[in-house]
């Protein structure tokens, strides 16, 4: 019996029990179209992820006070002075800024709103990719001549100010008065979700406001990706020498958290694809209880073949053939299915479905393997009928 017509003898089989088909091709069904599905939302989800992520600029670094799980809690040492010392003594070093965080509400002609107030230098900008819709980012003069300006997100200014134009209004931080100078534009990032009312500073406007001294962390960009481990080690051990304290600080990369992110998603997905091949474990098992069926059913037909000149060989490839074209079948569906699942939540996620062809192909191996081995035993115990045995049974 060649290929063709053991095709044909299979969908007959698979043909004249179309509903206990189904049901048998069912966890198949189910089991693919999790797999693929889990794995492509895994995939979109990682891109978009690291996309959000680059938006910070894959350069970055931060340098912050290493404080011990048993250590009191007091205002961070880390000085402007440190930050002008890293970057005349660091070239690996592009832009470097500090950063003090304040909540405070901020009002306006028209409105009032609280913001998380961030006191930082002209560098902050272009390390954070900050990018403005009107005026223009602090500069190093406004921190030298102690101005007391503001730069405010587009949500900020139409709370302040409707649609008035922000730029050059006067706007109330606590009980100091400051110039709005610049508009951000809104942050589509789906990362950094507090950055919706967020205003920015300088440094001595801030101690101006609450007298507050200390740096809480610093903010640094490398001149290329390949010396950021350099910059950060470099910056870390100039602050450990000004500040006699080793150990005391610590250095973390975008690159570092992109790295941890990739890896925590990959794991995620790991575990909810194999949570979904147990369904494929349990569909393989429904695929050999089928086919133990049909050797029953069809134990005449078995003895007629064999007594006409079938070989033993002949009876286990047939049956084996219509496990594995059970198993495609539920492949196929459940591929259609998975696809179209990883794109009905990539378009609620507003990620790009990642469907490759790897995880496709696959889908098709491992359903065509299920067959294979779930298929063997009942192909096994048909081929071993023998003819005379198998021609007496009703």
């Amino acid at each position: 019996m060649n290929i063709r017509e053991m095709m044909i003898v299979a969908l007959a089989s698979i043909k004249s029990s179309k509903l206990r088909s189904f049901l048998t091709t069912l966890g198949i069904v189910i089991g693919i179209a999790s797999v693929i599905s889990v794995v492509a939302i895994g995939q979109g989800g990682r891109a978009m992820l690291l996309q959000e992520m680059e938006k910070f600029g894959t350069n970055l670094f931060i340098l912050y006070v290493n404080y011990q799980d048993d250590e009191t809690f007091r205002p961070s040492d880390l000085q402007l002075s440190d930050i002008t010392i890293i970057k005349s003594m660091v070239p690996e070093v592009k832009y470097i800024a500090p950063s003090s965080y304040s909540q405070m509400k901020l009002r306006g002609s028209q409105g009032q709103k609280n913001a998380q107030i961030i006191a930082t230098t002209a560098d902050y900008a272009p390390i954070r990719n900050l990018t403005l819709s009107q005026g223009r980012f602090l500069s190093d003069e406004d921190e030298s001549a102690g101005r007391q300006v503001i730069v405010i997100q587009e949500d900020t200014a139409r709370e302040l100010f409707g649609p008035e134009n922000a730029v050059g209004q006067r706007v109330v931080v606590g009980n100091s008065s400051a110039m709005v100078i610049g508009v951000l534009k809104k942050d589509s990032s789906a990362l950094d979700n507090s950055s919706r009312h967020t205003a920015y500073i300088t440094m001595s406007f801030i101690r101006n406001i609450t007298g507050q001294t200390w740096i809480s962390d610093i903010w640094a960009s490398a001149v290329s990706k390949e010396t950021v481990a350099t910059a950060m080690e470099r910056s870390k051990s100039i602050l450990e020498r000004r500040h006699n304290a080793p150990n005391h600080y610590r250095a973390y990369s975008m690159e570092q958290e992109m790295e941890a992110a990739t890896q925590i998603t990959g794991i995620v997905s790991l575990v909810i694809s194999l949570i979904a091949g147990i369904s494929l474990l349990v569909g393989g098992i429904g695929v050999m209880n089928i086919m133990l069926v049909s050797v029953t059913e069809r134990t005449r037909e078995i003895g007629i073949r064999m007594a006409l000149g079938a070989r033993r060989q002949d009876i286990l490839v047939q049956f084996l053939f219509e496990s594995i074209v059970l198993c495609l079948m539920g492949g196929f569906i459940g591929t259609i299915l998975g696809y179209g699942g990883a794109y009905v939540v990539a378009k609620l996620a507003n990620w790009p479905p990642l469907v490759s062809w790897w995880t496709i192909i696959i889908a098709f191996l491992f359903s065509a393997g299920v067959g294979l081995f779930f298929g063997l035993y009942p192909a096994n115990q048909a081929a071993r009928l023998k003819p005379i045995e198998a021609l007496r049974r009703e």
